[in-house]
């Protein structure tokens, strides 16, 4: 025996000879050989009726044929038809042609047969038969019935190693159970003959490569008879099909791994057996038979012991299951109490743990327990530093538990919420710091913002493990420059201790549970304080949109009201004043009930969203509803001479609140009328749908983008194209009324087409009246929008009226400053005239240009002119050929503005054209006029500046003398507009600067 006592094992430096080697070793097709063992024949079949496909080499001597005979055979001529038929028959049956062995001639002896399918063929696997001893069945019966009788473990056991003993022969039978880490251990032993024994040592994890365990898992039994053997290749080596190799995954004649062999050669081993053990489908362990010699356990037999790793798998479950119960019946009461010492916790859930640590940390009988709640950590019995604690907490939270629940593969405890370990410096190598007091580990995190963790501890044992072989050296590769660098297994088997730090006593599974219940409940709670929590904002926040809601709308309804009268008492007077104060009064009303219908949308927000949304139904016939609803509405789509049009089928009756379904269509309506273009099209049509009524509300408008569909029915979500003051309430509120009707809305879009809202509504399906009508309440909706359009109406049909004299008045004072504008230029051009030809030139020319100006006014309906369409006037009296420039700001002129500025122009161009600039005798071609205009916003009142200069022209001579066209624009500057006009005769050409008073866009002249 060899001792070794590192402080910590670990794993040993790996070569790259050997890293190479380990390598192969797990891409070794151990479940395509393309061999089997001499033991017994293989066959491969396919097709209907069945041919062969594929044969292993041996079947050409007990054939009496050439393998290249028997490839393409129907199976019914080898065989006698009868025992073909019986094959035929299970193949047809699909998967569930593996049964149990039947009797097969093939040539001169008889076989048993095995069947099973896979990947479409039928492999059939042929071993010389042997007739069953009569004592077998009796012999299983025992086995069964004493296996059955066991109440422990090792009572268990130890019956079956000694039972397959007896029943096969084999030297050696132990029970090989694989631990957490990995590795395996020898619980049981069955012991005669010239073999060591096992009992008690461990095997390290590589003896069972990943990939076999995998075929453990699928097969429950693997037969060796002759380590020794030479493989038997299948002929051909690929299947015919597919070109690929045949997958003996589930054959009992599969011929192993070479290193394998050798493993049993090295182990003193010439034959070998292994019978699965599972738990809930995973790999518990294994039965592994040993003999010195040759031996073949005919297949009855092995099918037996299969029958007993099958049963000895239930009772493992069953035992476990037993065990575990038990653990967490004998844990119910300290549950039960940590359980309420978390209900009754007036903060954190946790820290109701807190008041219990000794309960807590003899759950899962811990030396020492963590409990965290954010900055506060409290320790009980033997745990590590404050600050070690804090930093395992972080590793587990971020790393530990994320790590477990990938890689966690033993002892069915997938889906626990806990990190757990025996060895916690092999996942943590921090961790060997302490240990002493901290070597296992439980924990489990909350999810919350905060960090809240319970953690428990126990300390290291320092013991000693037994191994069969030094587990540093259980593997290594072949020589370097041979011709394989396959893997070979260890040479020695003899016991080899190891003194172990760092793994504390296993948690057992009530351990676990026990705290996964802590978890559980604290879950539980938590999320029930939370529920709690949200039920109480919800209900204090529907008191306060309730409260806030109904302690606003009456101010802001008084708001309304007197809005309203002010409006009207504004109204008579059409003063420049007063048409502002009438704008200002608006825009609070709009305001204000904008702000109105906000809040109940809000508070109707609430009600939906608690679920409380109330409803009055009574029977409504579809086609009263839409008469009231369309009559209020039009009122809305003439604004924008929308044309609203309402159809429905007869006799539909449907079970609603009148009131709430006006609320659908106004709003439904109301954004068609927003994103509707002037003159366009809305259309309501309803129509019977089985037990349903279909609303549909279609328009011709922009339409709704795709991307955007999924979200139009979020709350708080709104297109801002085209709606820039929608609050995202209103499709929200009307799927929460259509849905609490029981029916539900729905839309579809073309952009540029339009879009259409559909919602259904249950139908009346109670008896029809004649005399059904439908009255809509005047609150809520309805009354906000009535009183919102009677409202405007009534202010409407006052402004007309004042509107009306407005005008006549408006007329009556332009008419008579035209008339006496048209006075002043005809006695002015007469004293200015020599002859009559003369005075009919100039006063044609000046009603022309004054005539202009009225016409661009008229088309700008009186309210302003722009300043670059008066000189386009100009250009046009220029011929057309554009030598005046405008340059500086753009400007837009009130009428009284507009109409001066015109004559004055008037002669300035005429002045230009006679003797300026634009004169053909005497100035060049390239004569030309700029007329700079300057805005300055920062005078009180704001100016406007026009600066008009000529180019290019003749030469200029000052003069004091003014004739009737220096006087004309002196006297519109000064004492109609209220400005400055100043003349300079540069040598350059002619200078007028003009600087009047500027009102952009006034309602009109006074």
């Amino acid at each position: 025996m060899l001792e070794h006592t590192p402080q910590v094992r670990s794993a040993p430096p790996i070569d790259a000879a050997l890293d190479a080697a380990l390598a192969a070793c797990a891409d070794e097709p151990i479940r395509v050989p393309g061999a089997i063992q001499p033991h017994g024949l293989l066959l491969s079949l396919a097709g209907q009726p069945l041919r062969i496909q594929q044969v292993s080499a041996n079947c050409a001597g007990a054939s009496g044929l050439d393998c290249d005979a028997l490839l393409g055979m129907l199976l019914s001529s080898l065989i006698p038809a009868h025992q073909a038929q019986l094959i035929e028959q299970a193949y047809a049956q699909g998967p569930s042609a593996d049964g149990d062995p039947l009797r097969v001639s093939f040539g001169e002896a008889d076989y048993s047969a095995a069947l099973h399918r896979h990947e479409h063929l039928l492999i059939i696997e042929l071993e010389p038969f042997v007739q069953p001893a009569q004592e077998q069945s009796r012999t299983i019966t025992r086995v069964l019935r004493n296996l059955q009788a066991a109440s422990t473990l090792e009572t268990l056991f130890d019956i079956s190693v000694h039972e397959i003993q007896a029943l096969t022969g084999y030297d050696r039978v132990i029970i090989y159970r694989f631990e957490p880490e990995g590795h395996g251990k020898v619980v049981a032993q069955a012991l005669t003959g010239s073999l060591p024994s096992y009992s008690g040592l461990n095997f390290p994890a590589s003896d069972i490569p990943a990939q076999a365990r995998a075929l453990y898992r699928l097969n429950w039994i693997r037969v060796i008879p002759d380590a020794t053997y030479v493989p038997v290749p299948l002929v051909p080596v690929l299947r015919p099909d597919t070109g690929q190799p045949l997958d003996l995954s589930f054959s009992t004649l599969r011929s192993v791994s070479p290193v394998h062999c050798e493993y049993l050669k090295n182990m003193g081993v010439q034959s070998a057996m292994s019978i699965s053990l599972l738990e809930d489908g995973e790999l518990w362990g294994l039965i592994t038979c040993s003999h010195p010699a040759p031996l073949l356990v005919p297949r009855e037999y092995r099918d037996a012991c299969a029958l007993i790793g099958q049963l000895l798998s239930v009772k493992i479950c069953a035992i476990f299951a037993s065990q575990i119960q038990q653990g967490r019946e004998g844990k119910v009461l300290m549950l039960g109490q940590l359980a309420e010492a978390m209900a009754s916790a007036d903060r954190e859930i946790l820290a109701g743990l807190a008041t219990r640590a000794d309960l807590l940390q003899s759950l899962p009988q811990a030396t020492g327990v963590a409990v965290l709640i954010d900055d506060d950590l409290q320790l009980f019995g033997s745990c590590p530093t404050p600050v070690q604690v804090r930093v395992l907490h972080q590793w587990i939270r971020d790393v530990g538990l994320t790590r477990k629940k990938l890689n966690e593969r033993t002892q069915g405890l997938q889906g626990l919420g806990l990190f757990h370990s025996a060895a916690l410096q092999q996942e943590h190598p921090p961790a060997a710091a302490y240990r002493d007091v901290a070597s296992g580990v439980i924990a489990f995190v909350l999810p919350k913002p905060v960090d809240n963790a319970v953690i428990w501890f126990r300390p290291q044992l320092t013991s000693s493990m037994q191994w069969s072989g030094n587990p540093a050296d259980h593997l290594h590769p072949g020589s370097v420059g041979a011709a394989s660098q396959r893997l070979h297994p260890r040479q020695s088997f003899d016991m080899w201790e190891e003194q172990v730090v760092g793994i504390a006593q296993p948690w057992s599974r009530g351990d676990l549970y026990a705290a996964e219940d802590i978890r559980r409940s604290a879950l539980e709670h938590d999320l029930e304080r939370q529920v709690r929590r949200e039920q109480e904002a919800v209900r204090m926040r529907d008191e306060l949109v309730a409260v806030v809601s109904h302690d606003l709308r009456n101010p802001m309804s008084i708001i309304i009201m007197q809005c309203g009268m002010m409006q009207r008492w504004a109204v008579s007077d059409s003063s420049l004043e007063n048409r502002h104060i009438r704008r200002a009064l608006g825009t609070i009303e709009n305001a204000t009930t904008r702000i109105n219908s906000l809040l109940e949308d809000l508070l109707d927000t609430a009600r939906i969203e608690a679920g409380r949304y109330q409803l009055s139904r009574q029977p409504l016939s579809v086609t009263g509803l839409l008469e009231e609803t369309c009559a209020l509405l039009v009122t809305l789509t003439n604004a924008k001479q929308i044309e609203l049009n309402c159809t429905a089928a007869d006799g539909l009756v449907i079970d609603a609140d009148p009131e709430r379904i006006f609320q659908v269509l106004s709003n439904l309506v109301g954004n068609a009328i927003k994103f509707t273009p002037q003159g366009g099209t809305i259309d309501i049509d309803v129509i019977a749908d089985g037990g349903d009524v279909l609303f549909k509300v279609a328009d011709n408008g922009i339409g709704i983008p795709a991307q955007n569909l999924p979200y139009i029915f979020q709350r708080y979500w709104s297109a801002k194209e085209g709606n820039p003051r929608g609050n995202g309430l209103g499709l929200y509120i009307s799927q929460g009324i259509v849905a609490a009707h029981g029916g539900r809305l729905w839309a579809h879009s073309d952009p540029g087409c339009g879009s259409v809202f559909t919602f259904s509504v249950p139908a009346h399906s109670g008896p029809v009246t004649a005399n059904e009508r439908v009255v809509l309440k005047q609150s809520g909706t309805t009354a906000r929008l009535a009183q919102s359009i009677s409202g405007k109406l009534e202010r409407q049909q006052l402004e007309n009226r004042a509107t009306r004299a407005g005008l006549l008045n408006e007329l009556n004072h332009r008419v008579k400053n035209t008339l006496a504008t048209v006075q002043a230029i005809a006695s002015l051009t007469a004293s200015n005239s020599d002859s009559l030809a003369t005075f009919r030139q100039s006063f044609d020319a000046r009603l022309l240009a004054l005539s202009q100006a009225h016409d661009a006014l008229a088309r700008a309906e009186w309210l302003s002119s722009e300043l670059e369409d008066l000189i386009a006037q100009l250009q046009r009296t220029d011929g057309g050929t554009r030598r005046i420039l405008l340059l500086g700001d753009p400007v837009t002129l009130e009428p009284r503005t507009s109409l001066s500025l015109s004559m004055v122009f008037h002669e300035l161009m005429a002045n230009a054209v006679q003797h300026g600039a634009l004169s053909a005798l005497h100035s060049s071609p390239g004569g030309h006029i700029t007329l700079t205009a300057t805005l300055n916003a920062a005078t009180s009142p704001r100016t406007l500046k026009l600066h008009w200069l000529e180019a290019d022209g003749p030469p200029v001579a000052a003069t004091t003398f003014e004739g009737f066209g220096f006087r004309l624009i002196r006297r519109s500057i000064e004492r109609e507009l209220n400005g400055t006009a100043q003349v300079r005769f540069a040598a350059t050409g002619l200078s007028w600067c003009m600087t009047l008073p500027w009102l952009e866009k006034a309602d009109g002249d006074s």
